[in-house]
């Protein structure tokens, strides 16, 4: 590993150098070999603050040196640095790109356009599902599928993008050795061997709650655009939606029924002036016409499994909203006995999908 790599991977281990004091320290020295050289006084200078200054007077080579022993290790792992070409242009563009970005899987598809598609980690099987259909639209279409490899919508969009043949990204909020959350192991896999797992912080880092906001940013500035499906008024997915507008990307959102709180966060981004999504073609009419290479090509809606009455009359009842039991009994004048053996049936089909709350929901569009 070239010199200049190794004293990268130990200054971005400095505490307090994130992305605005390493960039105070390239203009005042002109690369981390010169800012590890540098004396106190100099130090001093830019007012950094005890521990930073202390961390860059002493570096931890040895973690440093563990972190190039990652980099060198088995599969495709590469480091990109902000400076150097390689680096993807449109996150560089943004306010506070990481200097630093730990990838593995191909890093050429950092530069491919692409779109986040963003939401609940409780998402209904409604929003799973929509956030698949969108990804591998926005795959037929050429464009990548950036998430964060969370569950609930994340994970849909980025097997949606995979299933389709496409390319994902998937932003991390841990170190590049970590697999979080631990049930995404094979899709984590899956996403490095068809696109990117990419992040800013080094090997060993932990999952901590302060890592994702930050992960957000570069979500976002990957991107040309942010879909948010289902996000409540506190998601952590409005706060991509607003670094998205920050940054002067689009900014998409999925609305739904007003009794649903999964929907506020995207009642207000539509109130704030973000597209309305029902399609994918809504987020590709956005874009640069330059962008797609191709149609979408959608495959044909698979027609509904035969139903009997009761079925049919239930699936009417249901409409486009979660239903508590007792509602959907009052609505269809079933007994509590036969809806409930009709509601088993229908989850077997795919047409309804049981969600928190004792509520059901319409699966699969009608027709």
């Amino acid at each position: 590993m070239d010199d200049e790599t190794l004293h990268a991977l130990a200054l971005a281990r400095v505490p307090g150098v994130g992305p605005r004091t390493w960039s105070r320290l390239m203009t005042a020295f002109g690369g981390p070999v010169a800012a590890l050289g540098a004396g106190r006084s100099a130090l001093r200078s830019l007012g950094l603050g005890a521990a930073t200054e202390a961390g860059i007077l002493a570096p931890d080579w040895s973690a440093a040196r563990a972190d190039a022993q990652w980099l060198a290790g088995p599969g495709a792992r590469h480091l990109l640095h902000l400076a150097q070409s390689g680096y993807p242009q449109r996150l560089a563009e943004i306010p506070d790109p990481p200097p630093l970005l730990f990838v593995n899987g191909d890093p050429t598809t950092l530069h491919q356009p692409q779109v986040a598609i963003v939401g609940s980690r409780h998402a209904t099987a409604a929003g799973r599902d929509l956030a698949h259909d969108l990804a591998a639209g926005l795959a037929r279409a050429g464009i990548a599928t950036t998430s964060g490899l969370a569950t609930g919508i994340d994970a849909a969009a980025h097997r949606g993008a995979l299933e389709a043949g496409g390319t994902t990204l998937a932003v991390i909020g841990t170190g590049p050795d970590r697999v979080y959350p631990t049930r995404h192991r094979r899709l984590h896999a899956e996403i490095a061997a068809a696109g990117a797992v990419l992040g800013e912080l080094p090997p060993g880092s932990a999952p901590l709650a302060a890592h994702f906001p930050r992960r957000n940013r570069i979500v976002s500035g990957l991107s040309l655009g942010v879909v948010v499906i289902q996000a409540g008024r506190h998601s952590g997915s409005l706060i991509t939606a607003r670094l998205a507008a920050e940054q002067g990307r689009e900014v998409f959102a999925v609305p739904g029924s007003i009794h649903d709180p999964l929907a506020r966060g995207c009642h207000a981004l539509l109130r704030e002036g973000a597209k309305l999504v029902e399609s994918v073609d809504d987020i590709l009419e956005e874009l640069p016409a330059t962008v797609a290479s191709g149609p979408v090509n959608a495959p044909p809606d698979a027609p509904l499994p035969a139903m009997d009455p009761d079925e049919a009359r239930l699936l009417e009842a249901l409409g486009h909203d979660p239903l508590p039991l007792d509602t959907l009994q009052q609505r269809s004048g079933l007994t509590l006995d036969r809806l409930s053996s009709i509601l088993l049936a229908m989850e077997l089909k795919g047409l309804v999908a049981a969600i928190p709350g004792g509520r059901y929901q319409r699966r699969r569009p009608e027709g």
